[in-house]
């Protein structure tokens, strides 16, 4: 896969440390603005109001980076809101396609890929035979009787015995039963609905005892009862004429997965990629201001006709699984390296892309423009913002916007209590947003947050120690219904 979406917002967000500062400038984030942590279209996250959604939640640390997180989470989601306030169309498509990046780039690399290698991949019959004989490929069909490790002799035993009686069931029809036998008796979750039927592999994929039996039976061949650390299996060679077509299959798979394999590697040799020394100390240092890094032209590794720079890597980590990204600093300088080769390999496959030319089909852009207008109905429903709202409750463009801030108060506010569940926004939306309005997040105001915070918490402590003596006498035991 050359791209994956980022599975969460909050997720990502806690990719983004102290220190961020938007378009404003540092000058004004350390000056007049101690008492505000974040402020994004005019509207301002306070320092008390960031301080009591934290304080107020057990699993959160007080931290610079957390208070950050949110505070990131807040820009976005504001932003949002504004344009909704405001009226502004977040279903263009231009829009929609550069939100969407990782989907879209995802979907032209395949259809590039399909043009690339359908010739090579499709065997022909002859082929197909070709392949079985040489049986380099096996397909395989198994039944398995489970043995755990801490079974007991007489467990051991009497699965044996239990394996024996299925052999002899198989033997006296040859084998023409297996898939019956299988679909009965097996064990093994994959195969046991599928009559046994494994997929084709080549050698090196199978467990030594089973491998090395699998791979002595001729077509039509039946195994003895093998044990491996999974239990009693019974194996069988499928003969061609039973499998063609599922064989042919498996073997085009492994066709083409060869030559990604071939084609991705000989990018790297093609373009002479060489990652620089201090990459991964610079991958690193991405983790302790991601805004900054946005901007950072500092050179991760040069390639033949052009150079990837920190910058370009950022985008990547929006696009990458959340959790994998925030391993990364983690890594060593080895694995870092080699991170960035693969990212710069699928840097320039995209850019192969490009050059072909391939554009959407109308079912891609069906398919991105679905999933784009779910993901922004689905956060609309969560913070209650509609149409409606702003035409029946606020007469200005500013009353507007005052309105939806309220709203993402509200919501983030209910969402870090666990009152309501997070809506992710994607982070490349976000990215967008963020150019249309203004937005900053202060460092002093957060360092701010994070002491105030500190004082609610001890204070709330305070609050619900017990009162010495004897418990209180309650003056009234009917039950109550408490409405938040």
């Amino acid at each position: 896969m050359i791209v994956r979406r980022a599975h969460s917002l909050l997720a990502m967000a806690a990719l983004v440390t102290a220190g961020t500062v938007g378009c404003r400038g540092i000058r004004e984030a350390f000056s007049a603005h101690a008492g505000v942590a974040a402020s994004a279209a005019g509207q301002d996250l306070t320092v008390e109001r960031l301080a009591g959604w934290v304080a107020h939640v057990k699993r959160a640390q007080p931290s610079a980076k957390n208070f950050t997180a949110i505070a990131s989470l807040y820009v976005d989601y504001m932003l949002f809101a504004a344009q909704l306030a405001k009226g502004q169309d977040l279903h263009d498509s231009a829009l929609v396609i550069r939100a969407s990046w990782p989907t879209a780039t995802q979907l032209r690399w395949n259809r590039f890929h399909d043009e690339l290698f359908a010739t090579a991949a499709h065997l022909t019959p002859a082929q197909v035979d070709s392949a079985y004989q040489a049986g380099n490929v096996r397909l395989l069909q198994h039944i398995l009787i489970q043995v755990p490790a801490s079974a007991a002799p007489g467990d051991v035993e009497r699965k044996r015995v239990q394996t024996e009686q299925i052999l002899r069931q198989v033997s006296s029809q040859h084998g023409t039963n297996f898939a019956a036998l299988a679909k009965r008796y097996s064990e093994d979750p994959g195969s046991k609905a599928r009559g046994g039927y494994l997929s084709a592999v080549a050698r090196g994929q199978y467990v030594a005892p089973f491998e090395t039996a699998g791979w002595e039976l001729p077509p039509g061949g039946i195994s003895g009862i093998v044990r491996s650390p999974f239990g009693f299996h019974l194996i069988r060679r499928p003969p061609l004429p039973e499998v063609r077509d599922s064989f042919s299959a498996d073997v085009s798979r492994l066709v083409l997965a060869h030559l990604d394999s071939q084609y991705v590697n000989g990018i790297s040799s093609q373009y002479a990629i060489v990652v620089d020394e201090g990459a991964p100390a610079r991958v690193r240092q991405i983790f302790d201001d991601l805004e900054h890094a946005r901007k950072d032209r500092h050179v991760l590794a040069t390639y033949r006709g052009g150079s990837f720079r920190v910058q370009d890597l950022v985008r990547w980590l929006y696009a990458i699984d959340p959790e994998e990204a925030r391993a990364l600093p983690a890594g060593t300088d080895t694995q870092l390296k080699e991170f960035v080769t693969m990212v710069v390999e699928r840097e320039l496959l995209i850019q192969k892309v490009d050059s072909a030319h391939v554009a959407l089909e109308p079912d891609d852009w069906a398919e991105i423009k679905a999933d784009y207008d779910s993901g922004v109905a689905r956060l609309q429903r969560a913070m209650g913002l509609s149409p409606e709202l702003f035409r029946d409750s606020a007469s200005t463009p500013e009353a507007r916007v005052r309105l939806a801030a309220t709203h993402v108060n509200n919501y983030l506010e209910r969402a870090l209590k666990g009152e309501a569940r997070f809506v992710p926004l994607s982070p490349f939306l976000g990215a967008i947003l963020r150019e249309r309005e203004p937005w900053s997040i202060y460092p002093a105001g957060i360092a701010a947050a994070v002491e105030r915070a500190g004082t609610v918490r001890d204070s709330l402590r305070g609050a619900i120690r017990p009162a010495p003596g004897p418990a209180p006498v309650p003056l009234d035991t009917t039950p109550h219904r408490y409405v938040r």
